[in-house]
């Protein structure tokens, strides 16, 4: 198997395995701040980390820290969801309801 299907798999089973974390406690969203993200998706690191070294290079995940959980970029969530689709893999929410590919609805 090539490098980068590996990588391409990789990447969907990090996402499919992945949980979103509310960055600051309390914190409610505003209007005036677009762009301004309450939570991040993160994924635990038990992959190969030659694999992760290059999805951290190609700006797709941010796992060089020393914790043992990574964090997807924008760029990398929707470079997973878009292989996700390709391999016809559909998203479910948690009521049990077919959810569109990028879990909702």
């Amino acid at each position: 198997m090539d490098k980068d299907t590996v990588k391409d798999l990789t990447l969907m089973l990090m996402y499919l395995t992945s949980w979103e974390e509310r960055l600051v406690p309390d914190l409610h969203e505003k209007h005036d701040r677009p762009g301004f993200r309450l939570q991040i998706r993160r994924t635990w690191k038990g992959y190969d980390f030659g694999i992760l070294n290059e999805l951290t290079d190609e700006g797709l995940v941010n796992a060089g820290n020393r914790s043992k959980s990574a964090s997807f970029t924008d760029e990398g969530m929707a470079k997973a969801l878009e292989l996700l689709k390709q391999y016809g893999i559909t998203l479910e929410r948690h009521d049990g309801e077919e959810a569109g590919i990028d879990g909702t609805k």
